[in-house]
């Protein structure tokens, strides 16, 4: 339980540190607050913290094409930092999909 909540935890001040980038205040202290849900034993706090993981995983995806887009118009090499963020996008759902387990299930309860 402490490693799935641990990574969450990592994919949440990845998006917030993404957001911190371009210096927008709100969404990184929604980032850094989101994790607290798990302080709510509720199976409603699991939900959203998948849909927040899910959503800053298709926020990876989309910033990678947006990036493949600039670098292929200014003939840049766009390939490392394709690889980069599809990995932080997929360390972001396979945090998202851990918190559906059976344990994460019993331990916060309808």
């Amino acid at each position: 339980m402490i490693v799935r909540v641990s990574l969450f935890v990592v994919a949440a001040l990845l998006i917030g540190a993404h957001f911190l980038r371009a210096a927008n205040i709100a969404l990184v202290v929604l980032c850094a607050a989101v994790p607290l849900l798990f302080l709510w034993r509720h199976r409603a706090s699991l939900i959203v913290l998948q849909i927040f993981a899910y959503l800053a995983a298709w926020r990876w995806v989309d910033t990678a094409l947006r990036i493949v887009e600039v670098r292929e118009s200014m003939g840049r090499p766009w390939t490392t930092a394709v690889l980069i963020l599809g990995g932080v996008a997929l360390f972001t759902v396979i945090a998202g999909l851990l918190l559906n387990a059976r344990a994460m299930r019993e331990r916060y309860p309808r």
